[in-house]
């Protein structure tokens, strides 16, 4: 499989996005708006997770009802993809988070990681890794490797609100299986490696 891209058109999700993109938008209303895009997303990426049916009872009788059959792992790519956990744990507030810090080196390109810090249980269980901008892919390369070392299943969900191209390709080279749901997929990275049209820094714009 490698990796099976999913964007979602939304009409919330656009809407949201044309707003994230506005060089005018304030960091608050970025914020929002990114956490819009980010619950949309999300759900539609949790759309497979397995499911148990049991019983549960009702003020008036019993019923069948269908649960989660066990609870995800959600693990945001420092700083940036803090902007998704805060609606992944309203859509998962029994979910595990973990976290991986990586800062990408302004002259190489390259990802320098500085925080990895995960659940002790990842077997068998369904991990969505999430963060808005998918650029060079060696962020999340690097932290999917990561999280395979430390006993994660393939295929991996990723969350991204925008997607380079060559961030896709560069996944798809790693050989590692992913599902990426995305709102966007930009034209190009730039001679600076940044997204175009893009948003800018995600990270910068939050905080």
């Amino acid at each position: 499989m490698t990796v099976h891209t999913v964007v979602v058109d939304h009409p919330l999700v656009l809407d949201a996005l044309a707003t994230i993109r506005n060089v005018d938008t304030p960091n608050a209303l970025f914020r929002q708006n990114l956490e819009r895009i980010g619950m949309l997303l999300i759900a539609e990426a949790t759309q497979s997770l397995p499911t148990v049916v049991g019983v549960v009872t009702t003020p008036l009788t019993e019923t069948s009802a269908t649960r989660l059959a066990v609870q995800p792992i959600i693990v945001p790519i420092l700083r940036a993809g803090l902007g998704f956990l805060a609606p992944a744990q309203q859509l998962l507030p029994n979910a595990d988070v973990g976290f991986i810090g990586i800062a990408r080196n302004e002259e190489t390109h390259q990802p320098e990681p500085y925080v990895n810090k995960l659940p002790d249980t990842m077997a068998g269980r369904p991990v969505i890794v999430v963060d808005p901008m998918l650029a060079t892919g060696g962020s999340l390369i690097h932290t999917l490797e990561l999280l395979i070392e430390s006993g994660a299943e393939q295929p991996l969900t990723v969350v991204c609100a925008l997607c380079a191209p060559e961030g896709i390709e560069a996944v798809e080279q790693s050989g590692i299986d992913v599902v990426l749901y995305t709102a966007s997929i930009d034209d190009h990275l730039n001679e600076n490696a940044y997204i175009v049209p893009g948003l800018g820094d995600a990270g910068d714009r939050q905080f």
